[in-house]
C-alpha cells in the first residue's frame, strides 16, 4: 500500500480558524475606511474654499481691492445693482479668516460643518460629529503671505493636514 501525503481536514480547519482570528482581529487595525472617508470630506471642503478664494481673488483684481488689507467683493450673480446679501469680506483680495466669509463663500451648511472663529485671521472648519483632531484650520492672507491651511496632531504639533488615524 502507498502512504498518501497531504493535509488532513482537522489540519485545514485549524488552519482556516487561525486565518479567520487574524482577519477579524488584524484587518480593523488596517482598514480605517470612516477615517479616510472623513479625511476626503475635509479634503473637498478645502477644495471649496480653494475653488472660492480663486474666484474672490478675481473678482477683487478685477474691483481694485487685492492690494487693500480690508476690503469686500460682491460674490453674487447681479444685474449692476449691490446686493449687501452677496457681499464678503476679503483681506489682500482673499477670503478673511472670519467664519461668515468662510461660509458664505464656500457654500457650507451649518446642519453638517462647525466653521469657528478661532483667533484673528484664523477659522477652524470640523464636521458635526466629527473627532476632536479632524479638523483644518484657514489662515487669512498677509500683506507677505497666501492664505494657508493647516491642522494638529494629538502632540499640538502644526501638520499640514489631518490623517485617517486622526479622523
Amino acid at each position: 500500500m502507498r502512504k498518501q501525503q497531504g493535509f488532513t481536514l482537522i489540519e485545514l480547519v485549524v488552519v482556516i480558524i487561525i486565518l479567520g482570528i487574524l482577519a477579524v482581529t488584524a484587518a480593523p487595525k488596517f482598514i480605517n475606511l470612516q477615517g479616510d472617508a472623513r479625511v476626503s470630506t475635509l479634503q473637498g471642503a478645502k477644495a471649496a474654499i480653494q475653488s472660492a478664494n480663486s474666484l474672490v481673488y478675481s473678482k477683487a483684481a478685477l474691483a481694485g481691492e487685492e492690494k487693500n488689507p480690508l476690503g469686500s467683493v460682491d460674490i453674487g450673480i447681479s444685474d449692476g445693482a449691490a446686493d449687501p446679501s452677496n457681499l464678503v469680506a476679503t483681506v489682500y483680495g482673499y477670503l478673511a479668516g472670519t467664519s461668515s466669509a468662510i461660509e458664505h463663500a464656500a457654500s457650507f451648511e451649518s446642519s453638517e460643518w462647525e466653521v469657528n472663529d478661532v483667533s484673528n485671521g484664523i477659522v477652524k472648519i470640523q464636521q458635526i460629529g466629527a473627532p476632536d483632531l479632524c479638523f483644518f484650520e484657514y489662515k487669512q492672507a498677509t500683506a507677505t503671505s497666501l492664505p494657508t491651511f493647516s491642522s494638529k496632531n494629538a502632540d499640538g504639533d502644526v501638520i499640514s493636514f489631518p490623517v485617517a488615524a486622526d479622523c
